[in-house]
C-alpha cells in the first residue's frame, strides 16, 4: 500500500513534485490527536499533510512528522495564512509563526486561505518573497474563484501552483476546475467526502457494492480519476489506513461521469463570494 501511495504524484507548474493523496487535519483541535494521526498516516504511506494556522494544530502536526518513521524531506507539508493575518508585513510574520509552531526550516506549500477583498494581492507579494528566499517550495491559494485567480495573476510574478477548493460529487466546481487546468494550476479537494453526507447516494452505494469498497473509497478514487489531489481527514487509525486503500481499482470513464452528474452546487463550507 505504501508504495502505491508513493506513486501518486503531481508535478506542479514550478516543477515541484506534490503527492496526490494526503491527510487533512481540519477540526483536529488537540495537538496530541494531530500528532498521532499525522504519525499514523505517514507510517502507513501518506506523504502529504495539510494544515493551517487557523486549525490551531501546527505544533501537533510538526511533532507527528518528527515522530514518524520518515525523514522530513520526504513529507510534503502545507499550511495556510488566515484572513486576519493577510497583508504584506502581516503575512511575513504569520509565516514565521507557522514555521516556529511546526518546528520546520521550510514549508513545502503555503496557501492564501481565503480571498479577502484585494488584500490578497499584498499577501501574495509577501509569499513571493518567501518563495524567492527558498523558505517555501511552492505557493498557492485556497477557495479562489476564477475572477480571484485572474485578479491575482494580473499582478503576480509567480503563478499559483495549487487552488484548494471544496470539491466532492455534490460540488464539482466545473468552471473553476476547467480554468485551473487551462492555467496549469493543480486543483486540490478539501472536504472531499462532504463530511459523510453523501455516502448514502444510490450511485455511490452501487459503485461501492460493485468494487467491494466503502462509499468513501469510491469518492476518493473519483478524486484521483478526475486529476484532483485529495486530503480526507480522520483521527481514526483504521479509517486513515482504509481511506488510502484505493489504488487496486479505478473507475471507468462512464462511472466518473455518473459521479460528475451528482453535482448540486451544494457546499458544506462558506461561499468564497460572500465569505468575510
Amino acid at each position: 500500500m505504501g508504495n502505491e501511495l508513493l506513486n501518486v504524484v503531481k508535478t506542479l507548474n514550478n516543477g515541484v513534485k506534490m503527492p496526490g493523496f494526503g491527510l487533512g487535519v481540519y477540526k483536529v483541535w488537540e495537538d496530541a490527536d494531530a500528532r498521532d494521526s499525522v504519525r499514523t498516516a505517514i507510517d502507513h504511506g501518506y506523504r502529504l499533510i495539510d494544515t493551517a494556522s487557523y486549525y490551531d494544530n501546527e505544533d501537533g502536526v510538526g511533532a507527528g512528522v518528527k515522530e514518524s518513521s520518515t525523514n522530513r524531506e520526504e513529507i510534503f507539508v502545507t499550511s495556510k495564512v488566515w484572513n486576519e493575518e493577510q497583508g504584506y508585513d502581516e503575512t511575513l510574520r504569520a509565516f514565521e509563526r507557522s514555521l516556529k509552531r511546526l518546528n520546520f526550516d521550510y514549508l513545502d506549500l503555503y496557501l492564501i486561505h481565503w480571498p479577502v477583498g484585494d488584500l490578497f494581492k499584498d499577501t501574495w507579494k509577501a509569499m513571493e518573497r518567501l518563495y524567492d528566499e527558498k523558505l517555501i517550495r511552492a505557493i498557492g491559494v485556497s477557495n479562489f474563484n476564477i475572477h480571484h485567480l485572474e485578479k491575482l495573476m494580473n499582478q503576480a510574478n509567480v503563478k499559483p501552483t495549487v487552488n484548494q477548493i471544496e470539491y466532492h460529487p455534490h460540488l464539482t466546481q466545473k468552471e473553476v476546475k476547467a480554468f485551473c487546468e487551462s492555467e496549469e494550476i493543480q486543483v486540490e479537494a478539501w472536504s472531499p467526502l462532504k463530511r459523510g453526507q453523501i455516502f448514502k447516494d444510490e450511485t455511490i452505494q452501487s459503485l461501492a457494492e460493485k468494487y467491494g469498497k466503502t462509499p468513501a473509497q469510491i469518492i476518493l478514487r473519483w478524486d484521483i480519476d478526475t486529476n484532483v489531489i485529495t486530503i480526507p481527514k480522520s483521527v481514526n487509525k483504521d479509517r486513515i489506513i482504509e481511506n488510502s486503500q484505493i489504488f487496486d481499482f479505478s473507475l471507468t470513464a462512464e462511472e466518473v461521469e455518473s459521479l460528475n452528474q451528482l453535482n448540486k452546487n451544494e457546499r458544506t463550507g462558506p461561499d468564497p463570494e460572500i465569505f468575510s
